[in-house]
């Protein structure tokens, strides 16, 4: 790789402002939609009465779930999620209405006159109340609000706790939160002459967004063509929601035979969209007097909210790495789903490894505390090394273990053990001073890709061009995070040529096969390796039909410095004659190439498994001071080291390492999506706190590199190991500046738990 690069293919578009998104696109004849919101957290009997809408300037049609050919509700894994919903509402979010007029304000003005009438039904809103005997059941289908539940059974720690000197029984919480992505959701569809509907819109997976509005439509994923286009940020919200938002511009296309834009108000979009997963997670945990962990038992209760969306594999990842990078012989978890009518939960950034982490890591900094043990020693007996087993059962011996060799990274670049030293544990350094200092840590390892959550492969077509110019395409889809950017820097590697050589296509579900969700933190190691594959290929037919012409054998020729070259540098072409040469030869410089990932197991009765195929070593620090008097926390400096095998686009790793600590900072200490009767608290960003630049402080980015050999290129990733470590991090440098534990996220501290 080009160790060095600043590389972005779609930097210029996006800084001068020329880069397409949803809302820029305007049709003649184009028509606009809004949502109509059946306005009860939990209801039945739904009545809509559309009918003084009809009647209003611009109004050209409302569309209901009556309206549907095809089916109105769909899901990932069940099909409970109601794109309109009729009858049965369960969720304040649910729509069930959409108006379509000439203008938006117009659809709007329409939209607010829409009559909703409906029985209100005692609504169930916490995770406690959906496991009461009797509780009300929210889900359509089953008789219980428990919609998954995962078992990790490995030894047995019961009988080892009795010997254990020192036992923890603690409880966490996390909370909800809003991706807060700048870009509402938004489509623009539009049906074309020969039957199929254009789908463009601010989406994170475009198959998906495919079978959402084929489902809605009644009609087969053929006649439906998603289009990738730029979008303003996703972090795992662009996909139920937007593909919701999608089908429902389609059908009203459809329905009208007009193009249709529908663009979300940001309080429609916090109303109506997914939110990261609140957990509640009672564990007990058995140490020796050594500081060795001997048994585990957790219990972990996520809240779906009204429908399961990504629910059970996010769930399932929380399972499978339930106590983060240690090695422990005796374990069980119960990881449980639950219902409730709030505002139903899925994927982002992380799922279900960053409220674990919180768990966890406090507890490591718990247990070496009450046994006088240094945190980094405590993790540095449990940790797991070259060949250990996990709580899977799964022996590590197919990558580099270097869960060891990163923390050390991180402790030696920001100074802990020093530090540590210094430490107020809740007494102020000098006398008179309200300042409390503290510094704490984390670490994780991270499974890459989907893991044993489902079938994960990708593909790639390289076209080239007559003018040796080529066409770059892959399954995996640009969701701002420099996916396409990565993809170029591999392709030129592969090849020899310059960068200016290679188009990364637009590519549509027309184009290219379904290569599955980009998720995951999967794109690069999946997108990446499937360019390998078919760049093999590509040069292997190269190779075969241009010997002749460099008087070599086929397997003599070679690609680099942006030439095609014979034995011994004695004969070269260049793109451009090689590409002339292949056309008088009639033969076609295309490859299409399929990279399936290595062979993951999983045994859901016991949770053991081969669960990943490799994962990503990580560790985060962070030194903090408390004010003593107002409890406000600022940071001082961050260092986050991780191991991804190998840096693809070192610049844009950076990025994607600081924004993750930027996201986790959020989660941390400001970030919560509240609900008031199971309505949200707030509707807009000027309630719902983020961090702001000044809220930041210095970060410092460790690339730490062990080519990995289950990846084609060596890369694993990044995206989601950068966010989920900071929170628990805090959270231990909190407790090293106040000696106040806080289990509860967002943590809040108040001048009297100081004092």
């Amino acid at each position: 790789m080009r160790p060095n690069a600043a590389f972005r293919n779609d930097a210029r578009a996006k800084v001068t402002g020329r880069a397409t998104y949803a809302d820029d696109i305007s049709i003649a004849g184009m028509l606009h939609a809004a949502p109509v919101y059946a306005d009860y957290v939990s209801a039945r009997d739904l009545v809509v009465d559309a009918s003084e809408a009809l009647a209003s300037p611009g109004c050209v049609r409302v569309i209901t779930a009556a309206d549907v050919p095809g089916t109105a509700c769909y899901g990932q894994i069940e099909k409970d999620y109601p794109i309109f919903c009729s009858g049965r509402v369960r969720s304040y979010g649910d729509v069930c209405a959409l108006v379509v007029a000439e203008t938006r304000s117009a659809a709007k003005a329409a939209a607010a006159l829409v009559k909703v009438a409906a029985t209100p039904v005692k609504p169930v809103l916490t995770i406690d109340e959906a496991l009461e005997p009797g509780a009300p059941v929210v889900p359509s289908y089953g008789d219980t609000n428990v919609v998954t539940h995962h078992r990790l059974r490995h030894g047995d720690p019961d009988p080892v706790f009795e010997a254990c000197e020192l036992v923890l029984e603690e409880e966490f919480t996390t909370q909800a939160i809003e991706h807060a992505y700048m870009e509402p959701e938004t489509a623009v569809c539009v049906p074309r002459s020969d039957g199929v509907v254009e789908v463009y819109g601010s989406m994170q997976h475009p198959f998906s967004t495919r079978r959402f509005v084929a489902a809605l439509l009644g009609e087969p994923l053929s006649n439906v063509e998603v289009y990738t286009i730029a979008v303003g940020g996703g972090f795992g919200g662009k996909d139920d929601t937007a593909a919701a938002v999608c089908a429902r511009a389609a059908l009203a296309a459809r329905l009208t035979g007009r193009p249709v834009k529908l663009r979300y108000d940001r309080e429609w979009s916090f109303r109506e969209s997914y939110k990261r997963h609140p957990y509640r997670m009672r564990y007990k945990v058995g140490v020796s007097s050594e500081g060795r962990v001997l048994a585990v038992r957790a219990t972990m209760h996520a809240d779906s909210g009204a429908y399961l969306s990504v629910t059970p594999w996010v769930t399932w990842r929380s399972t499978a790495q339930c106590f983060g990078p240690y090695v422990v012989d005796d374990i069980h978890a119960d990881v449980y789903g639950v219902a409730t009518n709030n505002v139903f939960t899925g994927a982002m950034r992380g799922f279900g490894a960053p409220q674990v982490n919180f768990a966890v890591e406090q507890l490591m900094d718990m247990a070496a505390h009450e046994l006088k043990i240094h945190p980094l020693g405590m993790r540095r007996i449990n940790m797991v090394k070259q060949d250990s087993v996990t709580v899977t059962g799964q022996r590590l011996d197919g990558h580099v273990v270097s869960m060891e060799d990163v923390m050390n990274r991180v402790v030696h670049e920001i100074g802990y053990r020093k530090k540590y030293e210094h430490c107020s544990f809740g007494k102020p350094a000098a006398e008179g001073s309200d300042e409390l200092y503290g510094i704490g840590l984390a670490i994780s390892y991270r499974g890459a890709s989907l893991g044993a959550e489902g079938m994960d492969f990708c593909s790639c077509i390289i076209n080239g061009q007559y003018d040796g110019s080529i066409l770059l395409e892959t399954g995996i889809h640009e969701n701002g995070q420099g996916a396409e950017s990565a993809m170029t820097l591999i392709l030129a590697d592969e090849l020899g040529v310059d960068l200016g050589r290679v188009r990364y296509k637009r590519s549509s579900t027309s184009s290219i096969p379904d290569s599955g969700t980009t998720v995951a933190t999967r794109g690069t190691v999946m997108g990446g390796s499937a360019v390998v594959v078919a760049a093999g290929q590509y040069r292997d037919l190269l190779s075969r039909h241009l010997a002749d012409r460099l008087r070599c054998r086929p397997e003599d020729v070679t690609f680099h410095d942006d030439k095609i070259w014979g034995l011994n540098y004695e004969y070269s072409l260049t793109w451009e004659e090689a590409m002339r040469e292949l056309f008088l030869q009639r033969v076609t410089p295309y490859a299409f190439g399929t990279f399936q990932a290595p062979p993951v197991s999983w045994d859901d009765t016991t949770g053991q498994g081969d669960a990943y195929f490799t994962y990503v070593y990580s560790c985060q620090a962070v030194e903090l001071t408390v004010d003593r008097k107002t409890g406000k926390i600022r940071l001082l400096n961050v260092v986050a080291g991780h191991d991804i095998g190998k840096a693809v686009n070192r610049a844009l790793l950076l990025g994607q390492v600081y924004g993750g600590v930027t996201q986790g900072v959020g989660m941390a200490l400001m970030e919560d999506f509240a609900y008031e009767d199971g309505r949200p608290a707030c509707e807009n960003f000027d309630k719902y706190l983020l961090p702001r630049a000044t809220d930041l402080p210095e970060m410092t980015g460790v690339i730490i590199e062990n080519r990995d050999p289950n990846s084609l290129t060596g890369a694993k990733g990044i995206g989601e190991p950068a966010l989920e470590l900071i929170a628990p991090a805090i959270a231990n440098a909190v407790f090293n500046a106040t000696g106040v534990r806080c289990r509860d996220l967002p943590i809040r501290l108040r001048p009297e738990d100081l004092a």
